[in-house]
């Protein structure tokens, strides 16, 4: 019966895949890769570090705007608007764990839906009148929701700088407050989590669907799929709809940023599965090791190998668009399906190839046909 499983288990996997087929990967049967080990790297080198820069960025911004709240000026605005990326960047390199506390906190709904619903949110500025851990508000806080109230509100610095003065000045002021005040709590809460339940995840080696092995794997593959191959350019391009749709953008009111957060976000996934430390170069037990230990191999050439070159071709798919994706749609969208489809590559060996080999289960709702 668990033959019978499995075989169709395999033949699920490999009919999501909208590409050409793709062979059987080659599998030396038997693991005993220390898990324990690459669990230790995640946890010490990689993620537990970046939620501590995450924070880190996060307080500078909540400086800045209330720097910015005191003395509302074009200086301080530029200034808080650079805290803005840097924090928007630290992101990208924290959003992929999606598992525990995070998932509990709806970490990524809260910070980083988007479009943003701009007649709910300056419904909730001039009613004052919203609670921004509600569910429900998920498109009217966060990075996005910045980026509109520090591009978006006018067409000049100038004109921008009269909502912060003016006769509503104090309603600006505090939602853009607690719009990052939101952002600051749920970072000294996962950062905190994850400090007080290290061991418990680095003990969790068991391979279940409640392991950490597993749950990272999943949240890795997810992350990858779901928010920067889908959301970050797939939406956008209109790869799942009738036409473009330049609006879904990240980042749509600054426009010309949408490339860093890719690139910094490919950068994160491609660092992690090379188990690559968050603070410098030196690297450790990883994704890439555990498939190279199990030599998993596709046409005699090691899986890990295949899947690093295909990020290098990923990197310079998105080196190739407009660093204002608004304007890479609407003049040539068929480079944004160009590195839509390169992501897409990977996305299918880490869905049949490496989950098979690492004997992990899909662990997400997979909708979208791919």
């Amino acid at each position: 019966m668990r033959k019978i499983f499995f075989v169709l288990f395999l033949s699920l996997l490999t009919s999501c895949s909208d590409d050409k087929k793709i062979d059987e990967p080659q599998i030396t049967i038997g693991d005993n890769y220390d898990k324990k080990a690459m669990l230790v790297n995640w946890a010490e080198n990689i993620i537990i570090p970046a939620y501590k820069n995450y924070q880190i960025e996060v307080n500078k911004l909540l400086e800045e705007v209330n720097t910015f709240k005191q003395n509302p000026t074009i200086d301080n605005l530029n200034k808080l608007r650079v805290s803005w990326l840097n924090s928007y960047k630290a992101y990208q390199h924290v959003a992929i764990f999606k598992i525990g506390k995070a998932e509990d906190l709806y970490f990524i709904g809260h910070s980083n839906t988007y479009p943003v619903n701009i007649i709910e949110l300056n419904k909730n500025i001039n009613t004052q009148n919203y609670n921004l851990t509600s569910l429900t508000q998920f498109d009217k806080q966060g990075y996005p929701a910045l980026d509109y109230m520090l591009y978006g509100l006018a067409d000049t610095d100038n004109a921008i700088l009269v909502f912060y003065t003016g006769a509503d000045a104090l309603k600006y002021r505090n939602y853009l407050t607690d719009l990052v005040t939101d952002l600051k709590n749920n970072a000294d809460l996962l950062l905190k989590d994850w400090e007080a339940n290290k061991n418990t995840f680095i003990s969790n080696t068991n391979n279940t669907s409640s392991g950490s092995v597993n749950l990272i794997v999943n949240a890795y593959i997810e992350y990858f799929e779901k928010h920067i191959r889908l959301g970050k350019v797939g939406y956008p391009a209109g790869k799942f709809s009738n036409g473009i749709q330049p609006n879904k953008i990240e980042a749509y009111f600054r426009k010309n940023v949408s490339k860093i957060l890719l690139n910094e976000a490919i950068s994160a996934s491609a660092d992690f599965f090379n188990g690559k430390y968050y603070s410098n170069n030196q690297t450790g037990p990883s994704l890439k090791s555990y498939l190279d230990h199990l030599n998993v191999q596709r046409n005699n050439k090691l899986l890990s190998t295949i899947i690093s070159d295909q990020f290098s071709l990923i990197k310079i798919k998105n080196n190739a668009l407009d660093d204002d994706f608004v304007s890479q749609i609407n003049t040539n969208n068929n480079k944004m399906l160009e590195a839509y489809d390169a992501m897409q590559i990977n996305v299918s060996y880490f869905k049949v190839d490496m989950l098979t080999a690492l004997n992990i289960a899909v662990g997400y709702v997979d909708s979208d046909g791919d």
